[in-house]
């Protein structure tokens, strides 16, 4: 069975959900025969390449509130993440153009390390005092995740590299449905939006699994 997942690394609740759905998963009796595969989705398609700002800031602006309104809308975020285990910076992060990362997770899926360099990603974003948004950073990152040097660089030098495979998925996002991410679909059965508890997650892969089972028997 396939689980497909589209997000985002600036979504914050992409950051979560993926620590959720991989309990959720853990707790399904089939999980060793599930496939999940992670799809790209911009939050903000209209940045440029090279255009950054912090994120509070950000936040404040896009909803008309104070900068302190927005930092409390952070904190609320962070607690769900460290409830979860997960590092959270409330202060500090930058926001920035995804597509140039989307490409290069898309690199990591061709070389089978797609999920090593989005938890690595996911990671540095939300946790660390390093920003995603810099090349020697990402393609450090994508090191460390395995890739080459070399190569990754090579990807990020050219315009038209996994571009097609990045827009592919977000236009099968809107066809789908998906105005928001993350997005789960199962077995192209059910999808499940939002960063849901664990147990949710686990519910979902038990019906899609039923749903495939019963559909085999009657076929």
């Amino acid at each position: 069975m396939r689980v497909e997942i589209w997000s985002d690394i600036a979504c914050p609740w992409c950051y979560i959900g993926k620590a959720r759905f991989e309990k959720g998963l853990a707790g399904f009796a089939h999980r060793d025969e599930v496939e999940v595969v992670h799809r790209s989705f911009e939050l903000d398609p209209r940045l440029t390449k090279g255009e950054t700002g912090t994120v509070i800031d950000m936040l404040a602006a896009k909803t008309g509130r104070t900068r302190e309104e927005a930092r409390a809308m952070e904190e609320n975020v962070a607690s769900n993440a460290r409830s979860e285990g997960l590092g959270y910076r409330v202060e500090g992060r930058d926001y920035g153009s995804t597509f140039d990362i989307h490409r290069v997770l898309h690199l990591a899926k061709a070389r089978g390390r797609q999920d090593a360099l989005l938890d690595l990603v996911y990671r540095a974003n939300f946790a660390e005092e390093r920003s995603v948004f810099d090349e020697d950073t990402l393609v450090g990152l994508a090191v460390e995740a395995g890739l080459e040097d070399a190569e990754v660089r090579g990807v990020l030098a050219d315009p038209d590299a996994y571009a097609a495979e990045v827009r592919d998925d977000q236009r099968e996002a809107a066809e789908l449905g998906a105005n928001g991410v993350p997005f789960f679909v199962l077995d192209r059965r059910y999808g499940v939006s939002g960063g849901q508890p664990a147990e949710l997650f686990t519910q979902a892969l038990e019906q899609a699994w039923d749903s495939r089972t019963q559909a085999g028997a009657g076929a």
